[in-house]
């Protein structure tokens, strides 16, 4: 027996908190009987659930790792009509939901799945897995103001964690520099804010690293399924991380 909206998530029906809105809102029926209480629980195996009258069954667990270009948006649908990142994967039947997001202006590495506890658990602010980008910014930051970014800056919403930080190339004329950033948070723009914070906003974004995956070769627009090490791999570390430290 397993909670309901833990069971609607992994069958890929939306992300957990969403499945809860279903449920609370009185979407969600369990033989027959519509359920409201979050507390349900229920066996998938035995007992048949259903959303708005469609029968949920057990779903193909479906990992993608896709290279994100700019001006896409991260989102299952977009009321623009602007491109989103699910129009790119072509021959995915299964509906997909990104694993935290990128913002227009940013490209680069992005999860996909229809696996609920698998984008909880790496999304979760308590499992700090690491994110690394490569961040374009106007002129050649001093070793003290990325020493700031290392330690930890103020912004609106209070101060980052910790981040690594080293220069990844610089041009000869000090106009622009590409900064390696690593960060164990996902706040919204937050890589952004942080460069706005010490002076050198940001002209170009690309997130290079999710966890221990990388882009490596993968084209921009393309994608590819995650092996089954690989997705191991990410629990296990987000599981680890997210553990109490012992003092």
């Amino acid at each position: 027996m397993e909670r309901l909206q833990k069971i609607l998530a992994a069958a890929g029906v939306a992300s957990r908190r969403k499945c809860e809105e279903l449920i609370t809102s009185g979407q969600v029926q369990v033989n027959g009987e519509t359920v409201t209480a979050l507390g349900t629980k229920a066996d998938p195996a035995v007992d048949v659930i259903t959303v708005n009258g469609r029968t949920i069954g057990a779903e193909k667990k479906i990992y993608i790792m896709f290279n994100k270009p700019k001006g896409v948006i991260t989102s299952a649908s977009d009321p623009q009509g602007r491109k989103i990142v699910t129009d790119y994967l072509k021959g995915i039947t299964e509906r997909l939901y990104p694993v935290g997001r990128l913002d227009y202006d940013t490209e680069g590495l992005l999860l996909l799945t229809n696996d609920g506890d698998f984008a909880h658990l790496l999304t979760h602010p308590k499992h700090h897995v690491p994110k690394t980008y490569l961040a374009t910014v106007k002129g050649v930051p001093h070793g003290t103001e990325l020493d700031k970014l290392k330690d930890g800056v103020m912004l609106e919403d209070g101060m980052t964690a910790p981040a690594e930080v080293e220069y990844y190339d610089v041009d000869p004329d000090g106009k622009q520099a590409v900064i390696s950033i690593t960060i164990h948070e996902g706040r919204n723009r937050q890589v952004r804010r942080m460069f706005e914070a010490i002076q050198h906003p940001v002209t170009k974004l690309k997130r290079i690293s999710f966890g221990g995956l990388y882009l490596d070769n993968l084209k921009r627009g393309l994608y590819r399924h995650l092996s089954k090490e690989e997705v191991e791999e990410l629990f296990k570390q987000a599981r680890s991380a997210g553990k109490p430290r012992k003092r």
